[in-house]
This record gives structure tokens, sequence and C-alpha cells, in this order.
């Protein structure tokens, strides 16, 4: 039976990989909506480009909902240095012709996680946490319901890459990603400290532009122009690639490597907001409330990603 997921999600390039990479897998996960959050940009353009990577899917079957514009506590900070003015610049995806469903997005989580059995929803979260603290707010009792929470975000041994001690979605919310990890649901982090073993490499890049279909000409050009801004930044042979890795570890756990260990969120400091302090060695005594993966086989990983995309139109 496909395991039944929720995506939240502030497309960018990556995130749209990782969408793509869901969808192209329905035999595994069955995509029960996407939500969008601010993050990469604004809450409308990110729910705009969730529409567009629906439609260009093929899978229109697949509802998308606008979540939260603000971070819960915070001033809004977005990357569009990174990810251009509509945070998914580089192919040129049409207008969409899909409409968002009119229920918000942190509804849909509640009512969704309440409507299935008990630990059978998982969330998949690719952007900063507000929807889902949100959710968890609003409806504690859904937290001993969900199955999983896979997220992509923070750092420990590679710190950060919006500060010196933050990763991008975490700090965006630092409150929201307190709340999550505080919240008892098992939880599966993909830090910076994997996704940097995930680099786009020319030859990988050219992979998906060799299927020969239209979302893998669109994911090629998704991440030749994202990489610009971290192969600048890091001087490595390809920039990462983050957001897919949620998606991979439902469908290929065993390209993963990591240890369950303590996960707190720092709110206070200005110097390291955001940052997310990782007992990785198991120093103290803290409750273990996190897998924390830190190593993955990156060949594996695109293999995977190549494959599934050459099954979409």
């Amino acid at each position: 039976m496909a395991r039944k997921i929720i995506i939240d999600t502030d497309p960018g390039q990556d995130d749209a990989v990782a969408i793509l990479l869901a969808l192209a897998s329905p035999e595994e996960i069955d995509v029960a909506g996407i939500v969008a959050v601010a993050g990469n940009v604004g809450l409308a353009q990110n729910a705009k480009n969730a529409l567009k990577v629906v439609e260009l899917s093929g899978r229109r079957d697949v509802a998308v909902y606008a979540g939260c514009a603000p971070p819960m506590m915070r001033e809004l900070i977005t990357a569009e240095h990174v990810h251009g003015q509509t945070g998914l610049d580089g192919p040129d995806l049409p207008e969409p012709k899909l409409r968002l469903e009119a229920q918000h997005g942190v509804d849909f989580i509640i009512d969704t996680i309440r409507r299935e059995p008990e630990k059978t929803v998982t969330l998949c979260a690719l952007g900063p946490l507000t929807n889902l603290a949100m959710a968890l707010i609003k409806a504690p009792d859904i937290a001993e319901r969900i199955e999983e929470i896979v997220l992509m975000g923070g750092a420990y041994f590679e710190v950060g890459n919006i500060t010196p001690a933050a990763e991008f979605n975490v700090y965006v919310d630092p409150e929201a990603a307190k709340t999550v990890f505080a919240c008892g649901a098992p939880i599966t982090m993909m830090p910076l400290d994997v996704t940097h073993q995930m680099l786009g490499t020319p030859e990988r890049v050219a992979a998906f532009s060799a299927v020969g279909n239209r979302s893998g000409a669109a994911v090629a050009a998704m991440l030749g122009f994202s990489e610009r801004f971290d192969l600048k930044k890091y001087g490595w042979s390809g920039a990462p690639l983050h957001d897919p890795c949620v998606i991979a570890y439902l469908l290929a756990p065993e390209i993963f490597k990591g240890r369950v260990c303590n996960v707190e969120i720092e709110t206070a400091s200005p110097l390291t907001r955001g940052m997310t302090v990782a007992d990785y060695w198991h120093v103290t005594d803290r409750p273990r409330n996190a897998s924390f993966i830190r190593s993955g086989d990156a060949d594996a990983f695109y293999a995977l990603l190549t494959e599934r995309i050459a099954r979409l139109p």
C-alpha cells in the first residue's frame, strides 16, 4: 500500500524536484495534498509555483492549498538571491490553470490527520515549519496520530547556509521549528550535513535533460539556475540538492545513514538564531526526539531521481 503523505513546501527549485519525485512514484507514495508556506519567496508566489509543478507532472488530481504567510513571531525572510524573483526561475513554466483549494492549508493538515487512521499520514516538510507548528498548536491531538514528520532543515556539523549558525528553513521560523521538535511525533531530519553530499555535478544535471521529456528538461533548467549561487559560494563540483532527500528517504531509506538523538532549536540568541543543536554523540540526557541523517549515497540518490523523473511527461 502506498504511504500517504502531505507535502508542505515553499517551491523553490529543489522543492519542485522533490514534488516531482513524489508525484512520479504513485505505487509507493500517495500524495494527499500539497500545502504552500512562505519561505523561499512569499506565500502567494509559492502557492502558484506548487500549482505549476503539479501541472508539469501531469498529476492534476493532486490538490494544492495555501497555508501561512508570515512566520509565527518574525518578519519573513526570503531567498530570491538563490531562487530568483519567482522562486522558480530557470524553466519557462506556463501560468497554471489549476486553482488553489479554498480551505486553509493548516486546516487541511488537521482534517486529514484526524480523518485518516491513526499513524497513517506522514508530513513531508520542505520549507519553514510554520504550517506544521500552527496545526500542532491549533489541534494538539494530531501529534500522536502522525506516522512521521520527515523534514529538510537544520544542520550541525555543516553549521549554516543563511547565517554562520543556521540553515534557512529553520532560521525563517525558529519558533515553529521548536514547536515541531517538541511535539512528540517521530521526526526524521535531512540537515545540510547530508544534503551537502548530494551534489548536482554537470553530469548528474545533464542526465535529467537526457531522459528526453518535458519534466526532465525543466528539472535541468531549474538546477542550472539555482546552482549558480552555491557553486560560487562553496566552489564544489556541483551544488547541493536539498529537498528531494525527504522524498528519497521514503522511497529508499537504505540510501541514508544517521542516528536518533536530541535536537533543540535556538530561538533567543541573535547570534545563533535558528541553530539546530544536535546531541549527536549523546553527551546529555536530553530526550532523543529526532533521527538525524548525516550521510547518504549520492550516486544512488541521483539514479533514483533520474529514473523517476523519466516516468513523467
